[in-house]
């Protein structure tokens, strides 16, 4: 007979986690050990093997895992009945808000591809592109000459948007005079205001 999930199944998978991302964060994905993360998630090595076989599990776990939320909370913020400039200042604002409390697993993100076999990378760039997508769909709709053949421009608008909101963990601190919503209408505007001018 089947093992049964534990009730708490979730709630562990996602403690632990937490404190991968926490261990690899601090101390990069090679120096980084199962034991560390054991200690860090206050359990023991045989559960942290029960749930994940080896580092580059948790690795891949961590980054699918942070992109799949992030997916899903976009999805659930997209309208597109609002006008384009409204739509993609809600979905800014979105993907800020659930970079709260995840600038662990974003720097994994960021720094552990390394780590990852040809078919987890490739999982993981299909997320990356389906929200990528959802953003360069409302750019078109706000500036159609982005897309000229002749000159591909919304595949750059669209990245550099990214680089603003993706980098934003290195020098934004909650608490500050700057709020998380003040930084999605600095960025949201530079956009909008940018690509007027591109040609």
């Amino acid at each position: 007979m089947a093992r049964t999930r534990a009730v708490d199944f979730e709630e562990k998978r996602r403690g632990i986690l937490d404190s991968a991302a926490a261990v690899f964060a601090e101390q990069g994905m090679e120096k980084a050990s199962m034991s560390q993360i054991a200690a860090h998630g206050q359990i023991s090595k045989a559960l942290l093997y029960h749930y994940y076989p080896s580092k580059d599990a948790l690795i891949f776990a961590i980054i699918i895992t942070h992109l799949q939320e992030l997916d899903a909370a976009i999805e659930a913020a997209d309208d597109p009945t609002l006008p384009p400039q409204q739509r993609l200042r809600r979905l800014v604002g979105t993907v800020l808000e659930s970079y709260r409390g995840a600038d662990n697993q974003h720097k994994v993100q960021l720094n552990a591809t390394s780590a990852l076999s040809e078919e987890q990378k490739t999982e993981i760039l299909g997320v990356e592109r389906h929200i990528v997508k959802r953003f360069a769909v409302v750019l078109r709709q706000i500036n159609p000459d982005l897309d000229n053949p002749q000159r591909p421009l919304l595949t750059p608008v669209t990245m550099s948007l990214f680089g603003m909101m993706n980098w934003v963990y290195m020098w934004f601190r909650d608490g500050g005079r700057i709020t998380r919503e003040d930084y999605a209408d600095v960025a949201t505007t530079l956009i909008l205001e940018g690509i007027k001018a591109v040609r």
